[in-house]
């Protein structure tokens, strides 16, 4: 998969609220060996790219400085506007290995939710894989079918992973399970009686208390 992105460099000079107000989204891209460099790109062609290549996929940077391969390492929502502000590229070497958090998506239906009455629970939404840019998935897709009586478990080491791709997160890692709802009694609230009679005993003793003094007051 051959994505693009034609990007300008940036003015430091320039106020980063100008640079939005004229429909552009300010970024910067850095690397083990390269220096952070301030940039901007079209904020309508980034949405579409970033949709498309999430955070696992490579994009070529088209800079006036030639081309750059890099993968969208951060982006910065504005959290009233859900529009991206500001975006982190991380530029990648030839032949380098990294690592990145991988989205999973869930597929299929589980007989133990159907047909047994119990509750999927997506524990993990994203498992970590080391290797090579070119070999990343965009995502997993994880079949629930597996999920077959009410103590199934689907792992992070039964996920198929491409040629050259290996698993950071652990194996042992519970990606989905079903989770059943226990019925718990209802208990009666317990009355202390013990306390009830000593606050009626209190009640006498004050009334018998008053008692003489107003009849002294007649």
């Amino acid at each position: 998969m051959n994505i693009t992105l034609k990007g300008e460099m940036r003015d430091p000079k320039r106020k980063l609220a100008a640079i939005r107000a004229e429909g552009f989204v300010p970024a910067v891209y850095y690397g083990h060996k390269e220096a952070s460099t301030a940039c901007v790109f079209p904020l309508n062609t980034f949405k579409k790219v970033w949709k498309q290549a999430g955070e696992s996929t490579v994009v070529t940077l088209e800079m006036p400085k030639g081309k750059v391969s890099a993968l969208i390492h951060e982006v910065q929502v504005d959290p009233i506007k859900g529009q991206p502000i500001h975006v982190d590229f991380y530029a990648l070497e030839k032949g380098q290995e990294v690592s990145v958090h991988i989205p999973v998506e869930f597929t299929g239906v589980s007989i133990a939710v159907k047909d047994l009455g119990g509750s999927l629970v997506k524990v993990l939404h994203e498992v970590e894989v080391k290797g090579q840019p070119e070999n990343l998935p965009h995502n997993f897709t994880i079949d629930i079918g597996a999920l077959e009586t009410l103590d199934s478990q689907i792992l992070a080491s039964s996920i198929v992973l491409p040629k050259g791709i290996t698993l950071v997160t652990l194996g042992t890692d519970v990606v989905a399970a079903i989770a059943v709802a226990k019925d718990e009694p209802i208990e009666a609230p317990v009355m202390d009686l013990s306390a009830i009679e000593v606050e009626k005993k209190g009640k006498k003793e004050e009334e018998g208390a008053e008692a003489p003094a107003s009849a002294e007051g007649k």
